[in-house]
């Protein structure tokens, strides 16, 4: 049997999202009761079961995630085209939903949105700010900008841009402790942490003509948001360990000034992650590449920089 009613498959997609039918039923202004029966049906219709059902959530079963899938991409169809035919310019249309971590946002990518919605005054920006990691094949993300290596095959990765974090203070709190010489100096400094899912970092690794030594830091601030450490450094407050990306502006006024900068720290990229099973509209391509062309500019920008 085929499915009657394509508009019912919106509870599929909701319930797997929300992990819950009572999520799904609240997502969608209806009853749990009839998410409920809309679910039945599909399985009834299809001859087959789509949830794995249990007192705490919903899992999808193979058949469930082959069909979210392709329902998932057929609803980003639709949404691309009825923003295509309802526009009357030729430009890009359409909601472009963004998760970027809290500094990066801050500090560098929203000149840049506003330069791209400036450019594109078709285009709607959903943007959530944050640090946690999150799961753009299941929450509703069009593009997540992440730090770091990727560990699921299920997301498509474009390189933005590759970077090293520095350690870095303000010239008010080297005015007050000596100016660390060798990364052993650090463990007579007060290091700011950055939480990382629960858990500050703590433990710093250098690495200089094939020597490395981790240095364990200790400090009386520990905070899950990026920016806030950075405004900490700023303040005086310690030595931080950040990425330049997000503290050019500090280094080139002066508000920050780079230690042991002849010791080099474990690189990471900075990604574009998009899920690999779901249509990519136009416009999120679009930003992108716009993105990339950014951060281009700042490899070169870090690049005169720091040396």
């Amino acid at each position: 049997m085929t499915i009657e009613n394509i508009g019912d498959l919106r509870v599929l997609v909701q319930t797997a999202r929300a992990g819950s039918l009572t999520g799904a039923a609240k997502a969608l202004g209806i009853t749990p009761a009839a998410a409920s029966a809309t679910l039945k049906r599909l399985e009834s219709q299809l001859g087959v079961r789509l949830f794995e059902r249990s007192t705490r959530a919903m899992r999808l079963t193979p058949p469930g995630q082959a069909l979210l899938d392709y329902a998932s991409r057929a609803f980003d169809l639709i949404r691309e085209g009825e923003a295509q035919a309802t526009s009357d310019r030729a430009g890009l249309v359409g909601l472009i939903r963004l998760a970027a971590p809290s500094d990066l946002a801050r500090a560098t990518l929203l000149p840049w949105l506003d330069e791209f919605m400036e450019a594109h005054p078709g285009i709607e920006l959903a943007l959530s700010v944050g640090d946690r990691l999150l799961d753009v094949v299941r929450d509703e993300v069009d593009l997540a900008i992440r730090y770091g290596n990727l560990s699921d095959s299920r997301l498509v990765a474009r390189t933005l841009i590759r970077t090293s974090p520095i350690v870095v203070a303000a010239p008010s709190y080297l005015a007050w402790h000596p100016v660390p010489q060798s990364p052993m100096d650090l463990t007579q400094h007060n290091c700011l942490a950055y939480d990382r899912g629960g858990k500050p970092h703590r433990t710093w690794r250098f690495t200089r003509d094939g020597q490395s030594v981790e240095v364990h830091v200790t400090g009386n601030r520990t905070v899950d948001d990026a920016s806030l450490a950075r405004q900490w450094a700023v303040a005086g407050a310690g030595i931080l360990l950040k990425s330049p990306i997000e503290s050019r502006q500090e280094l080139v006024d002066g508000r920050l000034v780079r230690l042991l900068s002849d010791w080099q720290l474990d690189g990471y990229p900075v990604h574009a992650i998009l899920p690999s099973g779901r249509f990519v509209p136009m416009r999120v391509r679009a930003l992108v590449d716009f993105l990339a062309e950014k951060f281009a500019g700042v490899a070169d920008e870090l690049s005169g920089l720091l040396g």
